[in-house]
């Protein structure tokens, strides 16, 4: 596999060496978007079937002048260079996670394009800069070296299988823009379903490599734009509404209800066991834990949920965790089978929850959650 990698490389790669810095390279990247640009889409509703169909064409050796692929403005360019990083991570064991981190990190930092030119001396799909030591520009202009950099640094990051797809590729790329990465998860996932499925043994993949106690890795979400992982409300006091937070207007109306339910036992301190029928009262046994709190939300509006994080985890419907929306149910701790907590999501990249004994109710921000599940109950 080792050997398709550098091969692969070669053959992308060698028309962009012949061509040097200028010529066709240079010509073709005058409309590259900038490697560190903001995020202006937010790329969900990603059909991977059809993504699957047009990467295909583009393999097959179809000229991507009738290849559509949403997010991909030259696909005929930018899927090759998919190839490769993914071509990269397989020869290397990395485990898919860190397959979909890698593009997911390509396509904000150069559009999958192998940029010869960059911010300050920021070079090719990753923009990585000779002075940080990444390696010398002709190596970091390698496809298949720049992107076994990036593979090598990540593994070296503790507990990034864990992270969310922002946080692995900000642990090693330590960008200005840290939240923009997210954008491009639900494409990078579907680029390396399809790809890794034409290389042999490709789509059998082991993330659990390397986990810690057959944990499930969290492949949870910050947002598409920045602010939306709840960091934008800067510190919350527990107990205590972010200024300038209000329950979404196109937020399910059931959704509404039990959010609005649960802020108001905001500041009660959790009670394990506790059935959540009384907060505010004066026996313990009425406050809540995590899961009575998102229990009695929803059974004030309507919904009929069962009582522990075990069962709750099982409730309603699996959705991704790029397409959160108010109301869903996020469980953490343990594994994802086996969740120990869940909060409430409020929209805005905030979570309602009962933490743990002598804390309150309290909203906290979904960058601090490390998310195993998310379940939609309505």
């Amino acid at each position: 596999m080792k050997a398709l990698a550098a091969g692969i490389g070669v053959v992308f790669l060698s028309p962009i060496l012949i061509a040097g810095t200028g010529g066709m390279m240079l010509a073709s990247s005058t409309d590259a978007v900038q490697s560190n640009g903001s995020s202006s889409n937010c790329l969900t509703d990603i059909d991977t079937d059809k993504v699957a169909d047009q990467v295909t064409k583009i393999l097959d050796g179809a000229s991507g002048k009738n290849v559509h692929i949403k997010g991909l403005d030259l696909p005929a360019e930018q899927v090759p260079n998919a190839q490769t990083i993914v071509a990269a991570g397989l020869s290397l064991d990395v485990p898919k996670k860190g397959q979909i981190i890698a593009l997911a990190t390509a396509m904000q930092e150069s559009r999958l394009r192998n940029l010869n030119y960059g911010d300050r001396d920021s070079l090719g799909l990753f923009q990585q800069r000779p002075s940080q030591g990444w390696g010398s520009a002709q190596q970091i202009r390698d496809p298949v070296y720049a992107s076994e950099q990036f593979y090598k640094r990540l593994l070296k990051v503790s507990g990034w299988q864990q992270m969310t797809v922002t946080q692995g590729a900000q642990a090693v790329q330590k960008s200005g823009l840290p939240d923009a990465y997210a954008q491009w998860e639900d494409l990078a996932t579907a680029l390396q379903a399809a790809i890794a499925k034409t290389f042999p043994g490709g789509g059998n993949d082991a993330d659990s490599k390397g986990a810690d106690q057959g944990e499930q890795p969290s492949t949870g979400t910050t947002g598409c734009a920045p602010g939306q992982d709840g960091s934008g409300f800067g510190r919350i006091p527990e107990g205590s509404v972010p200024k300038g937070y209000k329950i979404p207007k196109d937020a399910d109306p059931k959704a509404r209800k039990a959010i609005g339910w649960a802020m108001r036992q905001l500041g009660t301190l959790y009670q394990w066991g506790g059935f959540c029928t009384n907060a505010h009262g004066p026996d313990p046994m009425g406050r809540c834990d995590c899961s009575s709190l998102t229990q009695q939300a929803y059974a004030h509006a309507g919904v009929t949920l069962t009582r522990t994080t075990y069962t709750q985890v099982k409730e309603g419907k699996a959705v991704s965790r790029a397409r959160l929306k108010p109301g869903d149910l996020i469980f953490s701790r343990g594994t994802a089978a086996r969740p120990e907590h869940v909060g409430m999501y409020m929209g805005e990249g905030l979570v309602i929850e009962a933490p743990r004994t002598t804390k309150p109710v309290r909203i906290t921000p979904i960058k601090d959650w490390t998310i195993l599940a998310v379940r939609r109950v309505l």
